[in-house]
């Protein structure tokens, strides 16, 4: 191992070294009562100097720099709260104490206690009365990390990331923040959170290829779940009017700065409501959170603004390709050679090699327009033959009550008025195995067990998808989903593109 490495590592093994002939034991007996954020309170209270005094704190954390003078010692920590000043005087830490002290690295884990004071730059500090080493640090922390031009790099290492860039960390706290917005938004809404199985018989719930597992006790071909939907349905149907999951959804697909093959979803289900119904819901959910987080209703995001005042635009999917697309009256977009005109004047000459009418509106859409809508659009009325779980609309059987909402040209939830009319269902399963048979990778199973469920009687009932991920990247200004997701899914170092 010593050949692989630098003369810093080994500088600090040797540190270890004699750290354990002296008895170090890797302490594990601390017990504090403070943190950095506790300091600056307490300081930024103005206590007065003999309280401070007598008040005694306990705190530990990552040293991220120091500055010796002689017999005394100016030093950072970061805790999860942030970073706060330790002054260390050997006098009052004990000559032992402030000779180890003396050998501590950048990224050493101490412990210290003392009282608080403001030094004459106004600074908050805790004045240490006694250090000691907790773990010792045996890599050197990055020192330029911002200059880092691999930026892979952090996704690889995230624990480094986490470390030495505050940014990133804030980003992960106000994750955790939006999920906690989310589950209070439900729960007081009379949502039941649940939960359901990962692995599933049959590949169900949204368009994708699957991952694949085997089960061996059972000898059971199984797949990673690429959607909450299902099982959620099937609660309806036995009577829980309103669920909601927040869980992993897995789609073996391309990664790209907007796509990870594992991915944060909410999935939601309410019985006795329409799409309609859910866009109130969506804009309602979306713009407190965007309060909360943001302070406000316009924000930026990969450096444009994005106003999310209510209402939001609502555009049927042919009405957006004419309006975003350029797409003239003289273009009758309710036909298929209409809208292979229309895919033509848009520069998308493989849409002509598509027969059905509702797979080519789809197409042309998702490929020259969906890019270009900037602020919160619900796009309705999406064609029944790209949407095998989706209710029709009654006035044109070719549309269903559909919307996705698109953000900074992203989809960041897809919702529908469900299908419960079983037979028709079953229609739409057997059409998308007839799919898969002729090498559609992403068509569903047939799930019997749903068809099933849905004979005893599923009540009228809305289902939303939400991607976290994305809406974590919107509000926190993240320009790739990687920023959002703590251990984003990498090809093995030094493995071909």
């Amino acid at each position: 191992m010593s050949e692989h490495r630098s003369e810093q590592e080994l500088v600090r093994l040797q540190k270890l070294s004699q750290l354990r002939e002296l008895g170090y034991p890797y302490p594990n007996d601390v017990e504090l009562n403070a943190d950095s954020q506790k300091i600056h309170q307490v300081v930024g209270a103005e206590t007065e100097r003999e309280e401070a005094e007598r008040t005694r704190f306990k705190l530990a954390g990552r040293l991220m720099a120091f500055r010796l003078m002689g017999k005394a010692a100016f030093c950072h920590i970061q805790d999860r709260a942030g970073r706060i000043q330790l002054y260390v005087r050997r006098d009052d830490v004990g000559e032992d104490a402030f000779k180890q002290f003396k050998t501590f690295d950048v990224g050493d884990i101490v412990e210290a206690s003392g009282f608080v004071f403001r030094t004459k730059t106004g600074e908050p500090t805790l004045h240490a009365e006694s250090i000691r080493l907790l773990v010792k640090c045996l890599k050197p922390l990055p020192e330029k990390w911002h200059g880092l031009t691999d930026v892979e790099i952090r996704y690889r290492q995230r624990y480094l990331d986490l470390i030495v860039n505050e940014e990133v960390r804030s980003t992960f706290e106000t994750r955790a923040k939006i999920i906690s917005g989310i589950r209070r938004y439900f729960d007081s809404n009379g949502y039941i959170e649940v939960e359901t199985p990962t692995m599933h018989q049959t590949s169900g719930g949204a368009t994708a290829r699957p991952f694949e597992t085997h089960h061996n006790t059972l000898n059971l071909d199984l797949f990673l779940r690429i959607a909450l939907e299902l099982p959620l349905k099937r609660l309806i149907v036995g009577g829980l009017e309103r669920v909601y999951e927040i869980g992993r959804v897995f789609r073996n697909e391309g990664i790209s700065t907007e796509h990870n093959p594992e991915f944060t979803m909410i999935e939601f289900y309410q019985a006795y409501a329409t799409y309609e119904t859910l866009m109130e819901l969506t804009e309602e959910l979306i713009t407190g959170l965007c309060q909360e987080i943001c302070g406000g209703l316009k924000i930026n995001f990969r450096e444009q603004e994005l106003d999310f005042s209510r209402p939001w635009k609502r555009l049927s999917m042919v009405d957006a390709i004419r309006e975003l697309g350029g797409i003239g009256s003289d273009i009758d977009l309710d036909t298929l050679a209409g809208v292979h005109q229309a895919a033509s004047k848009l520069g998308l000459s493989h849409v002509a090699e598509i027969e059905d009418y509702g797979t080519a509106v789809y197409e042309v859409f998702d490929a020259a327009i969906e890019e270009k809508i900037v602020n919160p659009t619900f796009i309705t009325r999406h064609p029944l033959s790209v949407s095998p779980l989706a209710r029709p609309s009654l006035d044109d059987a070719r549309f269903t009550d559909r919307f996705e909402l698109m953000i900074a040209g992203m989809e960041v939830a897809n919702a529908f008025s469900e299908l419960n009319d079983p037979e028709d269902q079953r229609r739409r399963f057997e059409a998308q195995l007839a799919a898969k048979a002729q090498g559609d990778e992403e068509a569903m199973d047939l799930d019997e067990d749903f068809l099933s469920a849905l004979e005893y009687g599923m009540p009228p009932t809305a289902g939303e998808g939400i991607g976290i991920d994305r809406l974590v990247m919107i509000l926190t200004d993240s320009p790739s989903i990687r920023d959002v997701i703590l251990f984003p899914q990498m090809r093995p170092t030094g493995a071909a593109e």
